[in-house]
């Protein structure tokens, strides 16, 4: 318990410590200091005091815990035109969105949150069977409008802070998503200019070889689409989502030929 309180406590001082070199930040910094002492109170209370009626026993503390861990990371483009205008997004209450992570044009990455704590970037969001991306992911902001490419130096960034965070976490190659993915009809980022293929070459995420694929009889692509994690309750969102990751060439929301054999490989590696 002690371990984890001093965690908490030691991530907001380093925040506050970093972000007062230039001052701009400083009142944001001390908002965090404060809200993450709040959680470490939070953590201390035991039993909880709020028992509901039910008839506790004396408290005993089990030996065996661990802090919980991310599982996701989803990708975003921040939709806006400069790095200081995300954060300063990021720092203001009356903006109830943040991220983990925000990656600049030159490279330099923000971390502007504890991996352990819960972002507010996902939103209204379903992948598979979690309706509840925020409590399970890691969000991660690319300074990007979304109509322009993106940087040789956010992306080899991007590629290093992804590898620290697999092995950190233990998070499984098919969880490495984006906002599109899994808010379809909603969300486009992180636009059809990311390099999504690069990054499976690398072990994040899956990419496809239809080389040899031979669709199977009575294939369902919508199947495909729900085995490999997307909301098809709205079939049109689900498939311009997909197209959106794999195929950003493709505007359209139809299910073609090639689109067949794509989803008939990702099944595969999905399942």
């Amino acid at each position: 318990m002690k371990a984890i309180l001093f965690l908490l406590i030691s991530v907001a001082g380093m925040a506050a410590f970093y972000g007062c070199r230039t001052g701009q930040y400083t009142a944001a910094n001390k908002a965090y200091k404060k809200q993450v002492k709040q959680f470490a109170k939070v953590i201390r209370e035991y039993p909880v005091k709020d028992s509901a009626g039910l008839n506790y026993a004396e408290w005993v503390g089990t030996t065996n815990l661990s802090l919980r861990k991310p599982n996701f990371v989803v990708i975003h483009h921040t939709a806006q035109n400069s790095c200081e205008q995300t954060l300063k997004t990021f720092t203001q209450t009356k903006n109830p969105v943040s991220s983990h992570y925000v990656i600049c044009r030159d490279g330099s990455v923000h971390h502007m949150l504890n991996d352990l704590l819960r972002a507010h970037h996902a939103g209204v969001s379903k992948w598979g069977n979690n309706i509840d991306l925020n409590s399970s992911s890691i969000g991660i902001e690319i300074d990007n409008n979304g109509s322009e490419p993106f940087s040789e130096a956010q992306i080899s960034s991007l590629l290093t802070l992804l590898d620290r965070l697999k092995k950190a976490y233990t998070i499984p190659t098919a969880n490495f998503i984006g906002h599109a993915d899994i808010a379809p009809g909603r969300k486009v980022d992180p636009s059809r200019r990311f390099p999504w293929q690069q990054l499976a070459q690398k072990g994040f995420g899956y990419w496809y070889d239809t080389t040899a694929v031979q669709v199977p009889a009575g294939f369902d692509p919508l199947l495909a689409l729900r085995v490999i994690g997307y909301n098809i309750q709205q079939e049109k969102n689900a498939i311009q989502s997909y197209k959106i990751h794999f195929t950003p060439q493709d505007t359209t929301k139809t299910i073609n030929e090639a689109d067949r054999k794509i989803l008939a490989d990702l099944m595969k590696k999905y399942q």
